[in-house]
Formats: structure tokens, C-alpha cells, sequence
């Protein structure tokens, strides 16, 4: 099952640990327990630390649990964590020896002050979900430093009887008993914020009010722009900080990558991963899993951080990039992960033999509609606009589609559903002013990117659609601020162009230093 290469690597990272593992599997009757079996097993023999336990307890699908030092560590999976999972199990095991990338202190006295006694936390997951085991590994680290959950990867494909009472349309879906807290990407700062609104923090936590220190340079954002910035700054000797969420930033939520110059292909996760490998090489203060709150103008700046952590710094490059855009009209929210969807990789297979709507007639829109009508009954494309924006062999593509159709000058107006999930679209022509009503299963929306300016509002000059506005150098309307990648009026999101763009701003940005400027 696994490869020599596989193994190979595990044996690396295995011999650095100093704790003894152990995988408790629970006794089943399913046609795929000894798959489970053999896949641990394999596991365990690449470490000296680590062993496999038959347990006495029942399950009706493969299941175990993983121990450390004699004791429940708080992970579990239910099913086989094959594909995108694999990597959930074995950083799970290296987290919890204190290897990886592990939390910071700060954020690991977060997780330690979420209340709960051991509150189950089930995430259910597809293999081929790539959005999937950023959850999973967000409250898998969040149940071993915390300790106020326990929680469990479950797959889907193992229980699709708990699918269909649950109303589960979408993933990864994390649930606390039967209520829904969590449906589809989200970080671990996203994560573990809707953990404390749910579940409360404890009342003796002491407000974190933490000063990170003062830099020649900061860079808010981890995406190619900001990664791309942060290099070339450390390699002019300035000292310099780089604040994320995630490394990557929106990279890590694109599948395929055809057009990166001299990489004939890769994936998104692939090259956030090559981006936080190059930015680690150089000597910068790397404070990951934190949000911006405001910037502080002045000769030297401060950057608040939502956490009430702070820096400063002499100058700042905010790459903080773009999110997806949202329909804001009543029942989106509502179903979220129960009909309407952002993702069609990986939500796509929850439509299969069924009618979708995609939102949005640019690139992703009609590419998004393409690839959904290979599995779903019909396809409807909406655009606002009196006709489609996408390039136009992607448009040649979408009509040659006998099970897609195409509405334009149509405005979407609500999602409607039956308390559980969607089944119908209200429409609106906006030539005549008629609604229609569009009987669908599913809404998958792709309407492009929101810049991710609020931190820089009233600070420096934004456009009407909220992009920085900046020069040819990437200089802003603040002295001693610059930007740089999508969040900016520079044209054309692309990622080679946000590379580019934020070498060039960290340049203009030394040029100006040494001019005393």
C-alpha cells in the first residue's frame, strides 16, 4: 500500500521522535478492516515509537484512535485516511511528538483556553477533497494542545447513511452532535474562532496584549506576493517580519497551475508548500495563523493584530490578497454546505446525476460549469451581464454541452431551500423585471475575488471596488507604505504576476530607504 519512497520518508521523520504511539483500532466486521489494518501497520513499521492495538470495542466501519504515552491524544478517524488524508494521520502523529508545524505559544494558549470537557467534534471529509485536511489538521492541532475537544476525522464514503440524515452536500462539514459549525475551506484561525463561539473560552483567560517587536520591514500576506517580497527584502539585510494567515494565502485553494513560466505543471497545495519552504531558507520572523486588524500610521508604523498581539516597522508591504466573492442575497449563508457551494473540485461529486447552478460567467464560471456538467444531469450557467465574459474558447466549450444551459442579464435574487437543504433559485430577468423560479439541487458560486483591503481602510486611497491604488513602483497614497499582488489595481490576477509584483515593490522599497526617502 505505501510506496518505498513513502516509507522511506516516514522512517526520517519517525526517527526524531522520543514518545511511544500507539493506533488503538476498533474491532470491525467491514469489508475493508483489514485495508485499515495493513495501512497502519505498514505505518507503524517505518518507527521504532510506534505500534498497532486491536481494541475490544465495536465499530461498523474501520476506525482507531491514536494514543501517546498510554493515553487518548483527542485524534480519531473514522475510515481509511487514504488519499489527501494520509498527510492529516502523519502530521498528527508528528504534531503531537512536538514536531512539524506545530502552533506558537500564543496561539497554542488560545487553544488551551477553549472550554469544553472533551467535546466530540466530527469532521466529515472525501478523499479527493483538497480543502478537507486543512480542517482536519486545524482541529486535530487544536484537540492535542487544547484538550477542550476531541475530534474525528470521518469519511464519507464509509457512511452514507449518516450523510443523508445530516443533509451533508458539501466538505469537509464539522459538526458538534447534529448541529453544523463548519462547511468547506477555512483556516485555523477560522476554525478555532467558531470553536470559542460555540463553545465559550474559559472566564480566568488573560487578554494577550503581546508585542512582536520592531523591523525594518513588514509584510502582511504569505501568498506569492508577500513570500516573493519578504525574500527579496531579507536578501537586501533588512530585518523583516512576515505576517500571515496561511502561507499561500489563495494559491492554496487552486487546483491545477499550468502557466507558472518554466513549471510545466502543479497544484496549489504543492507550491504554497514550495513558497513557505523558500521563505523559511532566509532569516525572517515568520508569525503565521494571525489576522490584520488596522495599521497605525507614523514615521514608524504599527500593525494591530486581531489576536491584540502588535509590531512595528519603519516600512510596510501589505500583500494580503483577495477571497472569494459572495452573492449577499438571503438563503446563501443558510445553505452553506447544503446546496450552495464555492468549490466545485470538491463538492462537484455531491451533485453527481443531479441539476447545479453556477454563479458567474468570467473564466471560472464557465470553467466551473465545464467541468460540473461531466457529472451532473444539467448544468444552468448565470451571468448578470447580456452576455458571457470568459475567454472565448471556454464559451465555445460551455455551448457545445448538450446538458448545459446559459442565462444571461439575470440577476440572481434568493436561494431557496426546504430548511435542509436547496432546491430551487429565484431569478430575476433584468430585461423585463420577471422572476423565474429555477428548480435546482445545488448553487455553486463563482463571481471572482473581494480584495483584501479593510485593513489598510482610511489609511491609504482604495478604488470604488476596494483595491490599493498604487503607482508603477507599487508605492501608495501613505509614505512608507506599499502593496502589492491582487489586492491591488495592479491588472491581472496571476499568480507569476504577483511574484513579480512583490519583488519588485520590496525593490522600490529598499531604493527608497537608502535614498532617505
Amino acid at each position: 500500500m505505501l510506496g518505498e519512497e513513502i516509507k522511506s520518508q516516514l522512517k526520517e521523520y519517525f526517527s526524531k521522535i522520543d514518545k511511544k504511539f500507539e493506533f488503538h483500532v476498533a474491532s470491525s466486521a467491514h469489508a475493508q478492516q483489514a485495508e485499515l489494518l495493513e495501512m497502519l501497520n505498514q505505518v507503524a513499521e517505518c518507527g521504532d515509537s510506534l505500534s498497532v492495538i486491536q481494541g475490544s470495542n465495536e465499530a461498523s466501519v474501520p476506525s482507531f484512535e491514536l494514543w501517546v504515552e498510554g493515553a487518548p491524544s483527542g485524534v480519531a478517524f473514522t475510515g481509511i485516511p487514504g488519499g489527501h488524508e494520509f498527510s492529516s494521520l502523519i502530521l498528527a502523529v508528528l504534531n503531537a511528538a512536538g514536531l512539524g508545524r506545530v502552533p506558537d505559544s500564543a496561539l497554542q494558549a488560545r487553544m488551551a483556553r477553549l472550554a469544553g470537557n472533551q467535546v466530540l467534534v466530527r469532521t466529515y471529509v472525501s478523499l479527493s477533497c483538497e480543502n478537507c485536511p486543512d480542517v482536519v489538521q486545524a482541529l486535530n492541532q487544536i484537540s492535542l494542545f487544547g484538550k477542550g475537544i476531541r475530534h474525528s476525522m470521518v469519511e464519507g464514503g464509509m457512511v452514507q447513511e449518516e450523510l443523508a440524515r445530516l443533509n451533508i452536500q458539501g466538505v469537509p462539514a464539522v459538526f458538534i452532535g447534529d448541529k453544523l459549525i463548519h462547511s468547506g475551506r477555512g483556516s485555523l484561525l477560522d476554525i478555532l474562532g467558531k470553536l470559542e463561539q460555540e463553545l465559550g473560552t474559559l472566564g480566568e483567560a488573560a487578554p494577550v496584549n503581546e508585542n512582536l517587536g520592531k523591523f525594518d520591514v513588514a509584510i502582511l500576506g504569505g501568498g506569492p506576493a508577500g513570500v516573493s517580497a519578504a525574500i527579496y527584502s531579507a536578501r537586501k539585510g533588512l530585518k523583516t517580519a512576515l505576517v500571515a494567515e496561511k502561507i499561500g494565502g489563495q494559491v492554496n485553494e487552486t487546483k491545477g497551475i499550468e502557466n507558472l513560466i518554466s513549471v510545466l505543471y502543479t497544484e496549489g497545495p504543492q507550491l504554497a508548500a514550495g513558497l513557505a519552504n523558500h521563505v523559511r531558507s532566509y532569516p525572517v520572523e515568520l508569525f503565521e495563523h494571525r489576522k490584520f486588524s488596522k495599521i497605525i500610521d507614523g514615521p514608524m508604523k504599527t500593525i494591530a493584530l486581531e489576536s491584540g498581539e502588535s509590531l512595528q516597522a519603519s516600512q510596510v508591504i501589505v500583500a494580503t490578497g483577495a477571497k472569494w466573492r459572495t452573492l449577499n442575497v438571503p438563503g446563501e449563508a443558510e445553505y452553506l454546505g447544503r446546496g450552495v457551494a464555492y468549490c466545485p473540485h470538491c463538492d462537484g461529486p455531491f451533485f453527481k446525476d443531479k441539476k447545479v447552478a453556477v454563479i458567474g460567467g468570467g473564466n471560472s464560471g464557465v470553467e466551473a460549469a465545464i467541468d460540473l456538467a461531466g457529472l451532473c444531469k444539467n448544468v444552468v450557467l448565470i451571468e448578470f451581464a447580456d452576455s458571457l465574459k470568459a475567454d472565448q474558447v471556454l464559451v465555445e466549450k460551455l455551448k457545445s454541452l448538450a446538458n448545459v444551459s446559459i442565462m444571461v442579464s439575470s440577476r440572481t435574487a434568493r436561494v431557496l431551500g426546504d430548511g435542509a437543504k436547496v432546491n430551487s433559485l429565484e431569478v430575476e430577468d433584468r430585461v423585463s423585471g420577471q422572476l423565474k423560479l429555477v428548480d435546482l439541487d445545488g448553487v455553486f458560486v463563482q463571481i471572482g475575488l473581494l480584495p483584501n483591503s479593510e485593513c489598510v481602510k482610511g489609511v491609504v486611497e482604495l478604488t470604488q471596488f476596494g483595491e490599493i491604488q498604487v503607482d508603477g513602483k507599487g508605492r501608495t497614497s501613505a509614505h512608507g507604505i506599499y502593496a502589492a499582488g491582487d489586492v491591488t489595481t495592479t491588472p491581472y490576477k496571476q499568480i507569476i504576476i504577483a511574484m513579480g509584483e512583490g519583488a519588485k515593490v520590496a525593490l522600490s522599497a529598499f531604493e527608497d530607504r537608502m535614498r532617505g526617502e
